[in-house]
């Protein structure tokens, strides 16, 4: 069955990369390849990141689109635009430089990791323009400024519902530790940004979620797999309500990881035991993703 990764990080030039201050460092594109052969996975979504929080080096857009080109029957992309671009304020005229990564191929903006609040004028400035340029954006949350790196918003997501409903017809594909904290009701504010354990009693998440269809879910990382794997049973109520809205991703972020070939077989063992339909499992692993990004095969 064919398996589309929504979350995807590579450097196109290794050779010229810094490293984080532990030594670890973003995969190549024959990496990624790799342990997409290994999990099955066949076509991935490259996100750039551009905004200096999330980074100690970036990985452009203008790169992205190389090691597209490199490789155009394993990759796609989205862009990536920082709320601040241009000139500091929420007049920018992003839709000039979105537009222009749109007529080159972009399937849409992210991993927005920008250190703003969720309604901040700026971010609105390019939400704005993602909703005129039918531009879906993927979005990495945080539980606060500084200290980690994301869009801002406290507990409970009261912001992002904020522009949920202002834009309706602004696609958020939601994604990190703080947002699949909301699944569960316990969370507090000093572990939103962390792995919670436990059983689930349903949180803020889910019931945005219900409310307002243009509010999807990358299942990627440890983030999103721990949200999943923690409570099984509640996995596959989640997957089955929202299986229309659901991304299968990975996220890995240096080569050693493995958690992605766990989660992979965690999902496949949710269908074999009746959690999850086939028909479900299929949407979630490719078929939202095709939708999404006009593919065919």
């Amino acid at each position: 069955m064919r398996k589309i990764d929504i979350h995807c990080h590579v450097i196109a030039f290794p050779e010229f990369s810094t490293t984080r201050p532990n030594g670890a460092n973003f995969l190549s594109a024959e990496e990624q390849i790799a342990i997409h052969d290994k999990a099955g996975v066949d076509f991935g979504v490259l996100l750039p990141l551009i905004s200096p929080e999330a980074r100690w080096s970036c990985m452009s857009n203008e790169e992205t689109q190389y090691v597209v080109s490199q490789h155009p029957d394993r990759f796609t992309w989205f862009c990536n635009v920082d709320p601040r671009q241009g000139s500091y304020n929420d007049k920018s005229d992003l839709h000039h430089l979105i537009g222009q990564y749109k007529e080159k191929g972009a399937k849409g903006l992210g991993e927005l990791t920008a250190s703003l609040y969720a309604d901040d004028p700026m971010m609105q400035n390019l939400f704005r323009a993602c909703v005129d340029l039918d531009m879906p954006v993927l979005i990495h949350i945080a539980p606060q400024h500084g200290n980690t790196y994301g869009i801002v918003d406290e507990l409970g997501l009261p912001r992002i519902e904020k522009m949920l409903k202002k834009y309706p017809d602004l696609k958020i594909i939601g994604h990190s530790a703080a947002f699949w904290s909301e699944i569960s009701s316990e969370i507090v504010q000093e572990k939103r940004n962390g792995y919670p354990t436990g059983k689930i009693n349903e949180g803020r998440l889910p019931k945005l979620m219900r409310e307002y269809g243009n509010l999807y879910a990358d299942i990627s990382a440890g983030s999103g797999s721990n949200a999943m794997m923690r409570d099984p049973e509640y996995a596959a109520k989640f997957l089955t309500e929202f299986a229309d809205r659901v991304y299968y991703g990975a996220d890995v972020c240096n080569p050693e990881q493995t958690f992605q070939y766990d989660f992979i077989a965690f999902l496949e063992n949710l269908v074999k035991e009746g959690g999850v339909s086939r028909e479900n499992y299929e949407k979630i692993m490719y078929k939202n993703a095709e939708k999404m990004l006009g593919l065919t095969k």
